[in-house]
């Protein structure tokens, strides 16, 4: 049944994708405002709500609909339990489901390297292993709800410290042994739909910019085929993010996937083709 529904999935894709032009095409690459993508209503492309986060679904503006706090996730990792763990995620999905939301931004799988990372109360652990494994929990979770899960921030943010520019400088068996890790075993054991790319540089290089992390292990080296969304906020150019394996620019409107990105196209500087790879991800995603 899972790969009729895949054949399925990929002949609407294609059916879609045929059809739309390439401002079309663009202007499904960011936002649509805060939290939602934009539709298309002759394509029959609806939009998609996303919503944070780790430890609780973020209110609708509804008076009606509460939030339930959950434990952050460092209280999660301090349980060494990956079952508990994907209950959590299935409650956050159903909490999810009911606010319509689509996607949830999380887990946050970034190591607690310094006691000063202002966020490290999102995350698991210091522990690489342990993160990966409650991360296998939190997407299997979510996504069993009938929610995507977000797995984030691609790669090295672990640091509050100029968190818009800071540059991780990072060795490659470091970055692969430590920093990676949790998103491999992730993306390998339980495809999560979404990666967020980071604020930070890695190397001198912005996340959501980094052709040899997105492109080269995440897509290509690991497999991933879901969609690849910028934190709020962190892209910083058009050529570079839209090469480099970012597909959706988050929040909307877009700045630089927007009419700066078909320029692109028409200069020569992006491939049509890319853009085509990030359509196809996102109606995936849809």
């Amino acid at each position: 049944m899972a790969q009729d529904l895949g054949v399925e999935q990929d002949g609407w894709v294609d059916r879609v994708l045929a059809d739309l032009t390439l401002e079309q095409k663009v202007s499904l690459l960011s936002g649509a405002d805060t939290w939602r993508t934009r539709r298309i209503d002759g394509a029959g492309i609806p939009a998609l709500t996303l919503t944070d986060g780790p430890n609780g679904i973020r209110g609708s503006g509804d008076p009606k609909l509460t939030s339930t706090c959950f434990p952050s996730g460092t209280a999660l990792g301090a349980t060494w339990d990956p079952s508990l763990v994907e209950d959590v995620g299935a409650a956050l999905a159903a909490e999810a489901r009911a606010r319509g939301a689509h996607v949830l931004l999380g887990p946050t799988v970034n190591l607690h390297r310094t006691p000063l990372a202002g966020r490290n109360f999102e995350c698991y652990s210091e522990d690489p292993r342990l993160s990966a494994d409650l991360a296998v929990g939190f997407v299997r979770g979510v996504q069993g709800g009938g929610v995507g899960a977000c797995i984030k921030h691609f790669v090295a943010n672990d640091s509050e410290h100029d968190r818009m520019t800071i540059s991780s400088e990072v060795d490659e068996r470091t970055l692969r042994e430590l920093y990676l890790m949790p998103f491999e075993r992730a993306v390998a054991e339980a495809r999560p739909w979404a990666v967020m790319g980071a604020y930070n540089r890695v190397n001198g290089i912005y996340a959501c910019a980094h052709r040899d992390l997105l492109v080269g292990v995440l897509k290509e080296e690991w497999g991933f085929d879901g969609v690849v969304v910028s934190d709020w906020g962190a892209v910083h150019d058009t050529e570079g993010t839209a090469n480099g394996g970012t597909d959706l620019e988050m929040p909307g409107p877009g700045r630089w996937f927007g009419p700066a990105l078909i320029a692109a196209v028409r200069a020569g500087v992006v491939d049509p083709e890319v853009i085509d790879d990030k359509v196809r991800r996102l109606l995936r995603l849809i």
